[in-house]
């Protein structure tokens, strides 16, 4: 989500030394200077936003998001901006997310805070989506919860080789939001279903092959792929797609590599296929491989309510508008907030560092509907509008 969070619990992923590493960067990420949180500039053709905190990640937090929309809004009126670049400082990513430690410290004492970052986060995610001027997102490096806000509702998405793709939330007590609920449905067959309820990570081209990445390009040529974007002169639509083209055609990184799910396509259609989180539990079960085994595992670590809170958004998603969408998404971040597992998986991962959340309800079946209801709920006056 904006709120990210990068580990998981199975062996699959076997990076937790880097992963506790990468969430000790995100939760010291209070102390430095706004100012250079995020560079706004005017390159050539194009304005260039640049999420400058490589220390952290370039995690998202509410300062940025605030000096990011404005400046989105004036350049899509310039008639001397003609695109507009986002990208990552750094070698290790675009942006792995937000802070999620800082969220779950302030939903207290400063609630305000809270509902501001979720609300001026999905305002930026939707003007992204809307914006009248092409928005190229060069997701180099670890692209997660917000970070995939900033940049799969934009025109043009260019993943490398180090791409590193993944909506962790539910084993946080969350679900994907920055309009997860909208891009997740819409990927081919039930891979979205799949990459939301499991957290299962897409690396490098993989990204591409998904339909997240638009573009794939070896990182080595991200520079000169930048410079030549900057180069245009009063360019078209046309013409940025066309110098993007180039690059990707001329990309030889895992170019004939068959995508890392192929094998499994059919059998995710299907299991994921289910109207309910126990059907597609139960369909893992009678499956008995063991590639249906391990998301069996993974699945049975997350939080229930965050389960069948993810289902239902994707399923209602498929048929919404992205604002419409993101409204749903501002229902549920706003209970989430206010409910017990998202602060306990907070607690697990980032405070205590046991692994081990305590959720509450502790297994689907005491997950009701009316919880459910409860969490999709208008918020009246409160709700997100657009």
């Amino acid at each position: 989500m904006g709120l990210w969070k990068v580990w998981s619990f199975t062996s699959r992923f076997n990076s937790s030394k880097r992963t506790n590493t990468i969430l000790q960067h995100l939760t010291m990420s209070k102390h430095t200077d706004a100012a250079a949180e995020v560079l706004l500039e005017r390159k050539g053709c194009a304005g260039v936003i640049t999420l400058n905190r490589p220390k952290f990640l370039n995690a998202l937090n509410l300062s940025m998001i605030q000096q990011i929309y404005p400046q989105l809004k004036k350049w899509e009126q310039d008639p001397e901006t003609f695109l507009i670049i986002m990208k990552g400082a750094g070698e290790k990513a675009f942006c792995a997310g937000g802070d999620i430690r800082v969220i779950s410290e302030n939903t207290k004492t400063n609630p305000k805070m809270v509902q501001d970052f979720f609300r001026e986060e999905y305002m930026l995610n939707n003007a992204i989506d809307s914006c009248l001027k092409p928005y190229i997102a060069l997701i180099h490096g670890i692209t997660m919860g917000g970070g995939v806000g900033l940049s799969v509702h934009g025109q043009f998405r260019v993943a490398t080789e180090k791409s590193l793709f993944a909506m962790p939330e539910t084993a946080i007590g969350l679900f994907p939001d920055v309009g997860g609920g909208y891009f997740l449905p819409r990927l081919q067959g039930k891979l979205g279903y799949f990459l939301a309820l499991t957290g299962f990570r897409l690396k490098g081209r993989d990204v591409y092959t998904a339909g997240i990445a638009t573009h794939f390009v070896d990182s080595e040529k991200l520079g000169m792929l930048e410079d030549d974007l900057l180069a245009l002169n009063s360019p078209s639509k046309e013409n940025i797609a066309d110098v993007l083209e180039t690059y990707h055609t001329k990309s030889k990184i895992d170019q004939d590599k068959s995508f890392i799910l192929e094998e499994h396509m059919d059998k995710i259609n299907s299991w994921f296929s289910a109207n309910t989180v126990e059907e597609i539990i139960e369909n893992l079960q009678q499956d008995g491989s063991s590639f249906a085994l391990e998301q069996l595992k993974v699945i049975n670590k997350m939080s229930p309510t965050s389960l069948k809170i993810t289902l239902r958004q994707l399923m209602e998603g498929s048929s919404k508008t992205l604002p419409e969408v993101l409204t749903m998404e501002y229902r549920l971040s706003q209970a989430c907030i206010g409910g017990h597992d998202f602060h306990e998986g907070v607690r697990a991962v980032l405070i205590d560092k046991d692994q081990n959340p305590k959720w509450k309800p502790a297994n689907l079946k005491e997950v009701t509907d009316e919880d459910l209801n409860n969490h999709f709920n208008s918020l009246g006056s409160n709700d997100l509008k657009f």
